[in-house]
This record gives C-alpha cells, structure tokens and sequence, in this order.
C-alpha cells in the first residue's frame, strides 16, 4: 500500500472561553498564529490547536460533539520539551498549576501533566 499519510498538521479543541485559552497556551510558551471572537490557533513545533468556542460552532452534529463533556477523556497531547525540570519550575513560577511533579517513567520519559481550563490533558516529556 502507498504511504498517503503525510503527518498531523492540527488538533481541534472545543473550549469555553478562546482568549482564556489562548492566555494559557501562550503561557506555556505556545505561538499565537490566530485570535478571532470564536477561534485561536497556536502552534508549537509542526503541530497547530485550534480553538473552537464551544458555544458557537454551526450545525447539530458539530454542536452535539463541542458540548460532550468530559473534555478529552482519554486523550494526552504529548509535548516534548528541553531541559523539563527547568521548564516546569518555570511554569510553576509563572502561576500555572500542574496535575503532576516531573516524573521518570519506564518507557523512557521524563513527564508532568497539565489541564488547561477545559480540561483537556497536556504531557510535557523529555526522553530519558
């Protein structure tokens, strides 16, 4: 079979309030690429979130599934990271609040987990 796939370029967050999430994104050190009324986007490496104001999406389908709660069940957004001991006291300096401590695991990582204000689950790792 012919390899079609070309990689994940985006996610698509539903969230209650996109300049909320955006503040917080950018405080973890993501790049704003867009901030409108309804949508924000920020990027880190290849890879873009796209923030969707739950309340707002058009069509029935699209606002059964931004009102489905609990946000990102199940789901983890792994996000590598440089020098992750400095990085997590950094952002423990600047008010964020983390699920977890750094932590060595045994497939390799270093990780600490972070919810942003909806909810959804962030790993920043490190390889070991």
């Amino acid at each position: 079979m012919a390899n079609y796939l070309q990689g994940i370029d985006s996610l698509m967050l539903y969230v209650t309030d996109v300049k909320a999430s955006m503040a917080f994104y950018e405080a973890l050190g993501f790049t704003r690429k867009e901030l409108k009324n309804d949508f924000g986007s920020v990027v880190a490496g290849a890879v873009e979130l796209h923030l969707h104001d739950k309340n707002l999406v058009p069509g029935r389908y699209f606002k059964k599934e931004s009102l489905a709660e609990p946000k990102g069940a199940g789901l983890y957004m792994y996000v590598a990271v440089a020098k992750i001991d400095s990085y997590y006291r950094h952002l423990v300096d600047s008010g964020i609040v983390t699920s977890t401590e750094p932590r060595d695991w045994p497939w390799g990582n270093r990780e600490f987990v972070v919810r942003d204000p909806d909810k959804y689950k962030l790993v920043f790792y490190e390889k070991l």
